[in-house]
């Protein structure tokens, strides 16, 4: 017995690894991450199809041992890249004690979808060399780490933190002139990206109407300014 754990990619249908798509073609059943997944990579699929939005784990967990036990092909679908706030180990435990193998196809992150819109690069020579990735305090997280990340100066992106805008932005320790962009469902067709500072980004989000899927990048790279010639690109 086997579970396919499959990242969707970020929005485009197209943006699936060929494995992954295979792998969904040939599955019994699916079950999938709600509105986080593009419907066009449901349609056709001999699957049926299970929508774990509002689902508890146990029945998550109950419906794919079921299927399993039939002999049947499992695929979980999660949004992106599950490892990134994919909530990923504790849907695989339950499944490993019940004796079930587990493989993982990784998906393609907004976070890099997000940088292929904007055409810049998260790290870039002269301007930031590391990137971080972390999430605002919530629901789930008592306490972030927000301020303190943001003085290494490097490349930040924030998940999960859209509907907080204002408290991040007041949270990080960087000068009021900091590049900041803002990209909404990254890759979808109603893509949008709202380009400001850490001075005036909450603004244009609240104005835009922005308050979930999207994503914060915040640093110099936003910008595509004031970067070096890589070494394997300069003049011999």
């Amino acid at each position: 017995m086997k579970v396919y754990f499959v990242g969707a990619g970020p929005g485009d249908a197209d943006l699936i690894t060929v494995k992954g798509k295979r792998l969904l073609d040939e599955a019994d059943l699916v079950v999938y991450a709600g509105s986080l997944v593009n419907p066009d990579l449901l349609t056709g699929l001999k699957a049926d199809l299970m929508d774990s939005n509002g689902q508890s784990l146990e029945a998550t967990t109950a419906r794919m041992l079921e299927a399993l036990r039939s002999g049947k092909k499992v695929v979980r679908l999660h949004s992106g890249d599950p490892s990134l706030y994919g909530a990923v180990l504790e849907q695989m435990q339950p499944l490993e004690e019940a004796g079930v193998e587990v493989e993982v196809v990784p998906g393609v992150s907004s976070l890099f979808a997000s940088a292929a819109a904007l055409k810049t690069q998260l790290t870039l020579k002269g301007v930031s060399e590391s990137l971080i990735i972390t999430r605002p305090a919530g629901t789930t997280l008592e306490n972030d780490e927000l301020a303190a990340l943001s003085r290494h100066g490097t490349t930040l992106a924030v998940f999960l933190g859209i509907d907080k805008i204002e408290d991040v932005v007041k949270s990080l320790d960087r000068p009021a002139d900091t590049p900041v962009a803002v990209v909404y469902h990254a890759s979808w067709p109603d893509q949008e990206i709202i380009i400001g500072t850490l001075a005036d980004i909450a603004g244009k989000v609240k104005a835009a109407g922005f308050s979930r899927s999207a994503l914060i990048l915040v640093g110099g790279v936003v910008s595509r300014t004031g970067f070096g010639r890589s070494h394997l690109y300069r003049a011999r």
